[in-house]
């Protein structure tokens, strides 16, 4: 996925912003894996394969982040 779109995780359930974690940038809920680790790698990889490559973020879990950031990026 393009890193000149941003998406707004705001209404994405399985994406928190913490302040003092991370930074506060948006993260996969309960970890400190940065929702951009999985759009940097949901075009080179399938759910399965990330979900080795960040352990605990559970299959489903990836596969509703990747489609949640595919609709964000379509809308006009």
């Amino acid at each position: 996925m393009s890193d000149s779109i941003e998406i707004d995780w705001t209404n994405c359930p399985d994406i928190e912003r913490v302040a003092g974690k991370v930074s506060g940038q948006p993260i996969v809920k309960g970890t400190r894996i940065l929702a951009t680790c999985v759009t940097e790698n949901m075009d080179d990889a399938t759910p399965e394969e990330l979900d080795d490559l960040f352990p605990g973020l559970g299959v489903q879990r990836v596969r509703r982040i990747i489609d949640y950031a595919r609709r964000y990026t379509r809308q006009p």
